[in-house]
């Protein structure tokens, strides 16, 4: 069997469980069981190699491959292919979220948010705590967590993105600004490339 087929059976279950696991309402059980499946999936170094899945050029910190979605745009994945020096500011998903390391490691910072949100606009965050994701880990958000992303590694990294809803249809995304405690919608960065799965 070769790469690509042992992939696509893979997904295929990756969203199989997923589906059973993630029958609303959404839980933090259920979403670990939902990242214990993609890890499992992350683990196969092979599947989502630069042959597949080519590492950002011509400047870019980011490339972005959409490897399934379901007809209804829900169980999205995605493969993450960003360079050192890429940073993601807080923002939330407004669906629930699981990523899992297949190489490299990126730090997670998570924040609460401490104000009484009666301004639109004014948003105050605290940091809760810093959790990098490596090979054999990841890291599960419920759809108003909120997180942001630094790629400090050096060979940069490969990470596999999971969402209950496709990243292009979540339009209700917040980008937070920590220095000046203020929020805007989020746009969705990088253009998304269809996978050659």
């Amino acid at each position: 069997m070769n790469h690509a087929i042992e992939r696509t059976t893979a997904v295929s279950h990756l969203i199989d469980t997923a589906k059973r696991a993630g029958a609303s309402p959404m839980t933090r059980e259920k979403l670990d069981v939902i990242l214990k499946a993609l890890i499992d999936v992350a683990a196969h170094k092979e599947w989502w190699s630069n042959d597949d899945y080519p590492e950002p050029v011509d400047g870019e910190l980011q490339s972005r491959y959409l490897v399934h979605e379901e007809p209804d745009n829900t169980y999205a994945l995605y493969l993450n292919v960003m360079k050192p020096g890429k940073a993601i500011v807080p923002h939330n998903h407004t669906t629930w979220a699981c990523i899992a390391a297949v190489r490299g490691t990126e730090t997670n910072y998570v924040y609460d948010r401490v104000d009484d949100k009666s301004k639109p606009g004014v948003a105050r965050l605290s940091l809760v705590k810093e959790q990098p994701v490596s090979p054999g880990g990841g890291i599960a958000l419920m759809a108003d967590d909120i997180h942001a992303v630094r790629i400090e590694d050096e060979s940069g990294i490969r990470h596999l993105h999971m969402y209950g809803v496709a990243l292009e249809m979540l339009k209700e995304r917040v980008a937070f600004d920590t220095e000046n405690d203020t929020y805007k919608l989020m746009s969705i960065g990088v253009k998304t490339v269809r996978s050659p799965a």
